[in-house]
């Protein structure tokens, strides 16, 4: 194995896997693919633009060692994260016949990962599943957990289930195409699990803001392999999202409401979540939950990778009547995730609407 290669446990008993992390890896774990599936046809469902990156590698990385790759190309973004794609999918799959033992591969970012996996999920009941994250979000968050779905006009991620991959492929070498926007948005993510789990891994960004944006290979490395071992751990405690697990949504409940309001056209998907993280702070210090200067010392950081820090006084009202479609609400009550420090949050229910529009509101008028 190359020098940069990690090996990370998800240890969920008989669910349990591997997550393969380093540059120039997917050789060494296509020859471990033996280890999952007899078979020698693999189904692997990409993008049209991740496709036209790494398609041919994968292809030609699978045949030289035996196997007889299909591959099923979705349009790239949010919006191809449908019912319906997942039912073209299934039949795709049922055309050829395939058995339950045949792997299917997520090859691409959030999107291809949560639409694949549902479709694993369903064929035949299930079948192996390996995840090929190509973006920054993809192999920091949602490539791992177990988490996938589909959209619906109701809301985002509202139809899905729990079904654990076989093993996640995160070939670093891949994160090289992403424009820096999309490179941002994944910082989105990352600042997430700083501020949920670890003051110290935060202090390992600040001290290391200019090298992450710059995608040096040796930082890079150990800030995806430090989220991954803080999600493992969560996800070890509440693989179902019953308890802990909740706090992985530190800025999902306001995001998710804005991407909805914006029509899942504005924002990616960790621009939406670093302003749901910037709103979830607001709030908290709003409410006396967390000091000052803590707040300013993320939007700092955040301002030195560039992440938006605010968005548009149009979108508030969309904001607030969304936030109630989370799928988080219960009994009326929205469940919000607020940081009572760096490295720390606390899930916090009953809070006034007012409350909410004022602090939104306000921060508008200030241009946070």
């Amino acid at each position: 194995m190359p020098d940069s290669f990690r090996r990370i446990e998800i240890n969920l008993g008989a669910r349990s896997y591997s997550v393969f992390l380093g540059y120039h890896i997917l050789s060494h774990c296509i020859a471990g693919l033996a280890d999952f599936s007899r078979e020698k046809e693999v189904f692997i469902v990409s993008d049209t633009q991740v496709n036209g990156y790494y398609g041919q590698m994968l292809k030609d990385l699978l045949t030289v060692q035996g196997y007889q790759p299909t591959f099923y190309l979705i349009e790239p973004g949010e919006g191809a994260k449908t019912w319906a794609n997942a039912g073209k999918i299934l039949e795709a799959m049922l055309g050829k016949n395939l058995s339950r033992q045949v792997p299917l591969l997520a090859l691409g970012g959030g999107v291809v990962g949560d639409l694949a996996g549902f479709a694993a999920a369903l064929y035949h009941r299930g079948v192996p599943l390996i995840q090929i994250p190509t973006t920054l979000l993809a192999q920091v968050d949602s490539s791992v957990g177990g988490k996938v779905a589909v959209n619906h006009p109701c809301g985002k991620n509202m139809i899905g289930t729990f079904y654990q991959p076989k093993a996640v492929w995160s070939e670093i070498t891949t994160l090289e195409t992403l424009s820096l926007r999309d490179w941002r948005a994944g910082l989105g993510e990352v600042l997430k699990y700083a501020l949920l789990w670890d003051r110290d891994f935060f202090r390992f960004l600040e001290e290391n803001a200019q090298a992450i944006l710059a995608k040096k290979k040796t930082v890079v490395l150990q800030l995806i392999e430090r989220c991954l071992l803080i999600k493992a751990e969560i996800v070890r405690q509440d693989e179902r999202d019953e308890g802990l697990r909740q706090i992985l949504n530190l800025g999902h409940t306001f995001g998710h409401a804005l991407e909805k309001a914006t029509n899942f056209e504005k924002y990616r998907h960790g621009e939406a979540v670093a302003l749901g993280i910037v709103m979830a702070l607001r709030l908290a210090e709003s409410l006396q939950m967390i000091n000052k200067s803590e707040v300013e010392a993320v939007l700092s950081l955040m301002q030195k990778w560039g992440l938006p820090l605010s968005f548009s006084s149009e979108y508030v009202e969309g904001v607030l009547k969304f936030i109630h479609d989370d799928k988080k609400v219960e009994n009326g009550q929205v469940q919000y995730i607020l940081p009572t420090g760096i490295g720390k949050v606390e899930v916090k229910k009953g809070i006034p609407p007012e409350r909410v529009f004022d602090v939104l509101s306000t921060d508008k008028k200030a241009g946070v």
